[in-house]
C-alpha cells in the first residue's frame, strides 16, 4: 500500500488550501472528499453571496476576480474548481471516511464506508461543519416537508413556509421566499434577528416585517411540527400557538462531526465540543493527526471561516515540512 505524507480528509475551501500548502512542500498527500470538490458550498442556497469579500476567500494565491466585492455560490463553485485545477491537486472524490486510526508504526490507516483503505504517516482533518445540522429534537423533525437546508424559492410559491432561527439563512431565504410569494413566518428563540445577519439584509428584512410582507414570532420555541402544521411557545407567557406550515425549514445552524473526530480518537470538550488541539500547529491529542478550519471550532462555528482557516493550512504544512511554524491571526478568541 503507498504511503502518502498526509491524508486530507474533506476536499473544502480549507481542504484545498491544505493540498495546496503541502504541493508546494513538497510532499506527497491525497485528499479525500465525500462528494465532489466543495460539496458544501454546492449544498448553499443557489442564489447565497458570500459574507466576506472575494479576496478573504481566495486560496493558494490565485486572485478570485468578480465584477462585485462579494462572490456569489456559483462564481465560488467554478473559482475553487479552477483553483483545483490549476494547483493539479490529488484527491479522490466520493470517498466517506468512516475512521482513521494510528498503527503501531506510527503510519495512519484511514478507512472509507466503502471498504476502501489508505496509509498515510499523517492525517488532517478539514470536514468543515455543514454536513450535521443542530437538532431540534421534537416530534416531526424528519417529516418529508420539514428540511434543515433552504435551496431556493419556486417549489414554495403560494404556500405557507415557516422558517426556525434569526440568522444569515433564515433572513436570505425569507426575504427570497416573500418576493416569490410564499407566506413567510420566522420563528426565532431570541427578542430580535441575530446581530451577526449580514449588514444589507437588516433593513430589507425589518421594512418587510413593519409592512406585515414577512410575519415574525419571535421570543418563541418549536415544539412539535405536524403535516401542514407547526405548534410554537411563546417563551415569556408559555402560550401556544399552531402555525399553518406546508413547509419548514428548521436554520438553525450546523456543527463539526463530533462522531468522526472521536472514532478517530480525538478528545473533545464534554460541553463545547471544541476539540483538542495545539494553537499553533493545530496538532490533536493524537500525535499526526490534524485539525484545519471550521472543524477545530466545536459549536463555535460562527467563529472559524475560510479567510481563518486557509491560515491554519499554511501553519500545518510549516510543521509536517519541519520549517518555523508561521503564526495564525488569532481570530476565534482561543475558544
Amino acid at each position: 500500500m503507498h504511503i502518502y505524507d498526509a491524508i486530507i480528509i474533506g476536499g473544502g475551501p480549507c481542504g484545498l488550501a491544505m493540498g495546496i500548502e503541502l504541493a508546494k512542500s513538497g510532499l506527497d498527500y491525497l485528499i479525500l472528499e465525500k462528494g465532489n470538490l466543495t460539496e458544501s458550498i454546492r449544498r448553499y442556497p443557489r442564489r447565497m453571496k458570500f459574507f466576506s469579500t472575494a479576496e478573504n476567500i481566495e486560496i493558494g494565491g490565485i486572485p478570485f476576480a468578480i465584477s462585485d466585492v462579494k462572490a456569489n455560490r456559483n462564481e465560488a463553485l467554478q473559482y475553487y474548481r479552477k483553483v483545483a485545477g490549476y494547483y493539479h491537486l490529488n484527491f479522490k472524490l466520493f470517498v466517506d471516511v468512516d475512521r482513521t486510526e494510528k498503527q503501531a508504526d506510527g503510519t495512519f490507516l484511514t478507512y472509507s464506508n466503502d471498504g476502501q483503505v489508505f496509509q498515510s504517516k499523517n492525517v488532517i482533518l478539514a470536514t468543515g461543519y455543514f454536513d450535521v445540522p443542530r437538532m431540534l429534537n421534537v416530534s416531526g423533525e424528519n417529516l418529508p416537508h420539514v428540511s434543515h437546508y433552504y435551496d431556493e424559492p419556486f417549489k414554495y410559491s403560494y404556500t405557507n413556509v415557516v422558517l426556525v432561527g434569526g440568522s444569515n439563512s433564515s433572513v436570505e431565504a425569507a426575504l427570497e421566499l416573500y418576493r416569490h410569494d410564499a407566506n413567510v413566518t420566522i420563528v426565532h428563540k431570541e427578542a430580535d434577528f441575530r446581530t451577526k445577519v449580514k449588514y444589507w439584509l437588516v433593513p430589507d428584512v425589518k421594512n418587510r416585517v413593519k409592512e406585515g410582507k414577512i410575519h415574525t414570532r419571535f421570543n418563541c420555541v418549536t415544539r412539535a411540527i405536524e403535516p401542514g402544521r407547526m405548534l410554537i411557545e411563546h417563551t415569556e407567557t408559555g402560550a401556544q400557538e399552531w402555525l399553518p406550515a406546508d413547509f419548514v425549514f428548521l436554520l438553525v445552524g450546523y456543527l463539526p462531526d463530533e462522531h468522526l473526530l472521536a472514532r478517530c480518537g480525538v478528545t473533545l470538550d464534554p460541553v463545547t465540543k471544541v476539540p483538542e488541539y495545539d494553537s499553533e500547529t493545530f496538532e490533536t491529542n493524537v500525535p499526526g493527526l490534524y485539525l484545519c478550519g471550521t472543524v477545530l471550532a466545536g459549536v463555535f462555528t460562527e467563529k472559524v471561516f475560510i479567510e481563518n482557516g486557509r491560515e491554519h493550512a499554511a501553519a500545518i504544512a510549516d510543521h509536517l515540512a519541519g520549517r518555523e511554524v508561521r503564526k495564525v491571526k488569532e481570530l476565534i478568541d482561543r475558544i
